[in-house]
């Protein structure tokens, strides 16, 4: 029997704004360290090896243990995962914060990863149940949603000030007090869902889909890193080859531990697909910008944080009109139009060049980010209303793990890009007369070549600090122009496969049709 949708009420809306905590905490922590980079460096002293994976470490095990732990959060229950994710968070951030040595932060970070994995997939599952009502649930996701935009405006505002009092470890004990919070509130606002019929934890199935991800995020962040090599080509192919395996298994269980059928709902497929496409498109000219304002226009880490700021509190606002537009314009419109848009922010970002240009660079972040939140919010929206309720975490878990693989495949292959247009640029345009082996420096990174420009100092110094900033503005301006047609291709495609669904239903024609449910559930 068909019932009608029940409405959230207060303690589903206070529930949110405890569900928004972790995801403003993760997208804090992914920012805060790289400020810290220089202060750890000085005090635990790590190889260049050992700080890649300080850097990196966090975000291979969030991308590996997503799916497992969305699965899980369906088993065992969605609140009870994010309460023993939040402790064990809360736990490593300590670790962390109080590391004595550099392999020490990389196994507490690690642990971190681990430990986020459990947060993402559990408060949008949550978030899907707690919401029945499709526009509750759009305005839902939205909050939530702006709880990343803010973490990642926040991080080098907050990251900058306290490093300039406190010690580096002070960045991981940001997450103490949230996840305290979290603790403390969670059992009384969030209700527990799980789904009563899963089989217990596969675990053959879930170490194939960790080494999957761990095995293809690892290659593709090794081939930006270094270029391409043959051994990052082997562990790609070896997690390709593992992925593979964990879909055939899958679909010989009877019941698997990731039910693939959920790819043949089109709104599901094409979601996760657009999704993944959106985040590899703007990750490989938005992750420049930071280093843009910084190494080419000279600003420290909090005045490039506040340079950014407006471009934030825009997004964010515009962000709210998301919820209001779905009920008026279909998805496929809607989406594809913000894409459209995200597109017209790339080109804007191609006409900065220099600190008289610098409102290109801030209308073009604001136009892109304002373009792509249709398909952020939508997009998450459609991804996890598309699956059953009881399959809530294991389809919030695939959300997540397509803007991981995006962002991965975004730096590797964009990023890789624009670092070869870097490289062949400024070899062109070095002096001539500059050594060989500090050319090498220059050529490898943007910092690389401002050390050298500072340590010659005078004209020469001079030539090499100009030739590098012409440089990395040439790599961030082809960088945005291929961001703009991969979005522009993936407005199309949208339209396309999107066109079937209508628009949300205005609340006047919920209510009526709840009202007639309820009369048909009475009648004998």
């Amino acid at each position: 029997m068909t019932t009608a949708p029940r409405p959230a009420g207060k303690r589903e809306w206070w529930g949110l704004a405890v569900l928004v905590l972790p995801t403003l905490l993760l997208a804090l922590d992914m920012t805060v360290l790289h400020l810290a980079v220089p202060h750890l460096s000085a005090d635990l002293k790590p190889t260049s090896a050992q700080l890649l994976w300080i850097l990196d470490i966090y975000g291979f095990m969030i991308a590996g243990f997503l799916i497992t732990m969305g699965t899980l959060g369906d088993r065992i229950g969605r609140r009870k995962l994010l309460l023993t994710g939040a402790v064990a968070f809360a736990i490593a951030s300590v670790l962390a914060a109080f590391s004595t040595s550099a392999e020490m932060l990389i196994v507490n970070r690690a642990l971190l990863g681990v430990a986020g994995a459990t947060l993402m997939p559990s408060t949008l599952s949550l978030i899907r149940n707690m919401f029945e009502v499709d526009r509750e649930r759009t305005v839902a996701i939205t909050v939530w949603m702006t709880g990343f935009i803010v973490g990642s405006a926040l991080g080098p505002v907050v990251g900058g000030a306290m490093l300039e009092f406190f010690w580096w470890g002070s960045v991981f004990l940001l997450g103490v007090p949230v996840m305290v919070l979290l603790l403390l509130a969670g059992p009384f606002l969030l209700p527990e869902f799980r789904d009563e019929h899963t089989a217990k934890l596969d675990f053959t199935s879930s170490l194939m889909s960790i080494g999957t991800f761990l095995g293809v995020i690892y290659g593709l962040k090794d081939m930006a890193r270094n270029g391409v090599s043959l051994t990052a080509l082997v562990v790609i192919l070896i997690g390709v080859l593992v992925g593979y395996l964990f879909i055939r298994r899958q679909r010989r269980l009877i019941v698997p531990m990731f039910d693939m059928a959920l790819f043949t709902n089109r709104a599901f497929s094409t979601s996760v697909i657009a999704l993944m496409l959106t985040i590899l498109a703007i990750s490989g000219a938005w992750l420049m910008v930071f280093q843009y304002l910084q190494g080419v226009l000279g600003l420290s880490p909090f005045r490039a944080g506040l340079v950014m700021v407006p471009a934030t509190l825009v997004q964010v606002c515009g962000s709210l009109f998301v919820p209001w537009l779905a009920r008026r314009i279909k998805p496929g419109v809607l989406v594809s139009s913000g894409l459209l848009l995200a597109a017209v922010g790339c080109g804007l970002m191609t006409q900065a060049n220099g600190m008289d240009t610098l409102g290109f660079l801030m209308a073009g972040t604001i136009v892109l980010g304002i373009g792509v939140m249709p398909m952020a919010i939508l997009g998450t929206d459609l991804v996890v209303s598309s699956a059953p309720p009881a399959k809530a975490g294991a389809a919030a878990a695939t959300s997540e793990t397509a803007s991981e693989l995006g962002m991965a495949l975004g730096i590797a292959v964009i990023g890789s890009i624009g670092a070869a247009v870097y490289r062949l640029r400024l070899s062109d345009t070095l002096p001539q007369d500059l050594p060989a082996d500090l050319s090498m420096i220059a050529l490898d990174t943007l910092g690389g070549a401002l050390n050298i420009a500072e340590e010659l100092g005078g004209a020469q110094g001079e030539a090499v600090l100009l030739a590098a900033r012409d440089a990395f503005s040439l790599a961030l301006h082809t960088n945005a122009w291929i961001g703009a047609a991969i979005v522009t291709g993936t407005a199309v495609f949208t339209a396309l496969f999107l066109k079937h669904l209508p628009a949300q239903k205005p609340e006047e024609q919920e209510e009526q049709e709840a009202k007639h449910l309820s009369l048909h559930d009475n009648l004998p």
